[in-house]
């Protein structure tokens, strides 16, 4: 009879054989898994806020086109990914400085996704004739050009918002709901009409001013992205891109009022109202430092701003604004006189980011300095600067024109009277 503890030692020797070889072949795989968990923790740049409620979403989300929510995906195959898939560019707000500001949407949002379909809302006055210049967009789906009309004002809508620091008050707030409300029903409405669902949508303002493309980066499965800065207590809310369903919960301004109501939300501004749209609907919202856009304005501020005041960036400025307010001026603090102010405001409030040094600051205590078409046009280049001229020299024959061209390739054309568009302001120079 063989010894017992020699097979024994033999049986051990083998099984300890087994084990490592076991163990040499799970190395290979453990390491591709490390290395790819390294890299998408090492690239994310984006700050995420969740808000955990019980309310479901009411609208029912459309099937998954995009099996990811890795923000690092490749930048070339998921821009190649964007421009397969349906996106509404959803664009609110009167046209004031849509002779500064339209060639650059059409630049660098519109024309960045040629496969886009363009959502206009915008109130009647004096300066829509500039929305000729609307003609060059690749895909027109929807143009809404009306009337401002008054917004009634329910129990709800007094209790849920306040009329503070809001110009108009709360029919403002409710005017500025009802735009962008009315732009998501313009889509709903489009995409029943021809039987599909958008897997995107983006929605920004008139008065942007887009100073480079917009980053596919910012297309994020399953979660709202909105600039980070002008939060003023809530979400900044003059840019936002998401999903579909995201998207829905978003843009609802108006008709989720009586549900922030019901969950007893109250004294809101427009951006902790929509905060709380998102809350209540269970939305992720991502907030980004890269989103290249300002909102010109011909407001005045106080300057140097005090600590809850509105700092006005020159459109100049070097990097990713935001969303912040901006008009064309020679800058008159920038380095570390920008860094100083910026960091005396009230982070969560105003916009309070220096843009790594490349902020440029006007004094804005007054109107918009002499000159400023020059400086303009230096800023935007040449391109840019012949399309503003462009409107500038328009007639009113020409306008019609052109807005004539626009209804032929738009399905969904709202707008009473071309003719009434066209001479409102057409012809007169802007100074």
């Amino acid at each position: 009879m063989k010894n017992p503890h020699k097979l024994d030692s033999k049986f051990a020797q083998l099984l300890s054989d087994l084990q490592w070889r076991f163990i040499l072949l799970l190395i290979p795989p453990i390491s591709l898994l490390l290395f790819f968990s390294i890299t998408i923790t090492g690239d994310n740049q984006f700050y995420t806020y969740k808000h955990n409620t019980t309310t479901t979403n009411r609208h029912s989300p459309p099937p998954p086109v995009f099996h990811t929510s890795n923000v690092t995906e490749n930048k070339i195959n998921w821009k190649s990914e964007l421009h397969r898939s349906r996106i509404a560019v959803c664009l609110v707000g009167g046209a004031r400085r849509f002779d500064l500001t339209g060639p650059s949407i059409v630049e660098n949002v519109l024309k960045a996704y040629p496969n886009s379909d363009l959502f206009l809302n915008s109130p009647l006055d004096a300066d829509s004739y500039k929305f000729s210049l609307l003609k060059s967009v690749p895909r027109i789906a929807g143009v809404r050009i009306s009337a401002a009309s008054h917004v009634p004002e329910t129990d709800a809508d007094v209790r849920v918002l306040t009329p503070k620091n809001s110009p108009n008050g709360i029919q403002g707030l409710l005017q500025y709901f009802n735009l962008v409300e009315g732009c998501l029903t313009m889509i709903q409405s489009y995409q029943h009409q021809h039987n599909f669902t958008y897997n995107w949508i983006v929605r920004t303002r008139v008065d942007g001013y887009w100073s480079s493309p917009l980053s596919p980066k910012l297309f994020i499965p399953k979660k709202y992205v909105v600039p980070s800065g002008s939060s003023y207590g809530g979400f900044n809310d003059r840019f936002g891109v998401g999903d579909y369903t995201t998207s829905v919960a978003a843009l609802s301004r108006l008709s989720m009022i009586p549900e922030l109501d019901t969950a007893e939300f109250s004294y809101l501004n427009s951006e902790s109202a929509f905060q709380a749209q998102l809350s209540i609907r269970n939305i992720t919202c991502v907030t980004s430092r890269v989103v290249p856009f300002c909102i010109v304005s011909d407001r005045r501020y106080r300057f140097p701003p005090k600590r809850l005041g509105v700092p006005v960036a020159a459109i100049s400025s070097k990097g990713p604004l935001n969303g912040a307010k901006c008009r064309p001026c020679t800058p008159v603090c920038s380095g570390q006189c920008a860094a100083t102010v910026m960091n005396w405001l009230v982070r969560g409030w105003s916009w309070a980011d220096d843009g790594d040094g490349g902020i440029q600051l006007c004094d804005a205590r007054g109107k918009w300095e002499d000159g400023w078409p020059k400086i303009f046009d230096e800023v935007v280049g040449r391109k840019l600067a012949a399309e503003r001229k462009m409107v500038w020299e328009l007639s009113e024959s020409q306008c019609v024109a052109d807005f004539e061209e626009m209804r032929r390739r738009t399905s969904v054309w709202e707008v009473a009277s071309i003719v009434n568009v066209c001479g409102y302001g057409s012809g007169s120079v802007l100074t």
